[in-house]
């Protein structure tokens, strides 16, 4: 009421972009749509079939992908729970969407918790979702009118929307860095997520927020080139040598061409007496 001079009495419909505005929005977030799309079919299969509709809302609180069976499709526009309708907390108060974008966390607004009378036929529960580099891109969304909803099963839709919004960052994470390997970093335990993109010299290009605060990661370091070795908790790779680093490329070599020498020889672009040499200094066995 203070912050946003909204009155809780007042009865109205969410805002509604027009077309022209609501393909902007869905512009603006195309990638991440098409990394969402089959987690948002996954989820809708799981709260459909209860009466529940599923949005995933961009970071100003506009739904642009939504789920639903065609039968709820005229209530759920009524209530506004639609894309192109605006959910923002400045301009619809304490709601799932909004909410979950101001506070940046997972919650639920069931009810009479929502700030406007007008809404309190609602439970909506809401997971954030973060970009490639951790900032803040959208809201997943599941939305209900129900009023038989438990407090189980409510407690079960908060599970599946989680789950869903960290497989949609894992998928949009891997889109961002197609020629990197994406590993779960050691840490993941203590933090659902914690992925990180490994270029092929072993820099870390990239990392999803779980793993920027689970790991201290912060993009001054990405920006210098930050070793794998260093983040991965394994002190002895992080001080490797070079005969360490040509011990790997050379065992490589070998396993690839099954044991023959002549052939790794020439994939490595030195003489197969080289590379006997080499085998031989190194302490390396040709696999039988």
């Amino acid at each position: 009421m203070t912050l946003h001079g909204l009155d809780p009495a007042e009865r109205k419909a969410p805002r509604r972009l027009t077309e022209g505005e609501l393909s902007e929005a869905r512009r603006r977030i195309e990638p991440l749509l098409r990394a969402a799309d089959a987690s948002l079919d996954r989820l809708y299969l799981a709260v459909g079939g209860v009466g529940c509709c599923v949005l995933l809302a961009d970071r100003d609180g506009i739904p642009v992908e939504r789920r639903g069976a065609v039968a709820d499709n005229d209530t759920f526009d009524e209530w506004g729970l639609w894309t192109g309708t605006v959910w923002s907390e400045d301009s619809e108060g304490t709601n799932g969407i909004g909410t979950c974008l101001a506070d940046q966390r997972a919650l639920t607004i069931h009810r009479d918790q929502h700030f406007f009378s007008s809404n309190t036929l609602l439970s909506c529960t809401t997971a954030p979702i973060y970009d490639h580099e951790g900032n803040l891109a959208a809201a997943l969304d599941v939305s209900s009118c129900r009023s038989d909803l438990t407090e189980g099963f409510v407690g079960l839709i908060a599970m599946a929307v989680g789950d869903a919004a960290r497989r949609i960052e894992a998928e949009n994470f891997r889109l961002c860095f197609p020629d990197a390997r994406i590993l779960l970093a050691s840490a993941a335990e203590r933090s659902a997520g914690a992925l990180i993109a490994v270029n092929c010299d072993d820099l870390v290009v990239g990392a999803t927020r779980s793993a920027r605060q689970t790991l201290g990661i912060t993009q001054q370091a990405l920006a210098r080139g930050l070793p794998a070795a260093d983040i991965l908790g394994d002190v002895a790779k992080a001080a490797e040598e070079l005969e360490e680093a040509e011990r790997g490329v050379i065992q490589r070599a070998i396993t690839r061409a099954d044991g023959n020498v002549s052939a790794a020889a020439q994939n490595l672009g030195i003489s197969r007496a080289t590379l006997h040499r080499k085998l031989a200094r190194l302490g390396i066995r040709r696999p039988h």
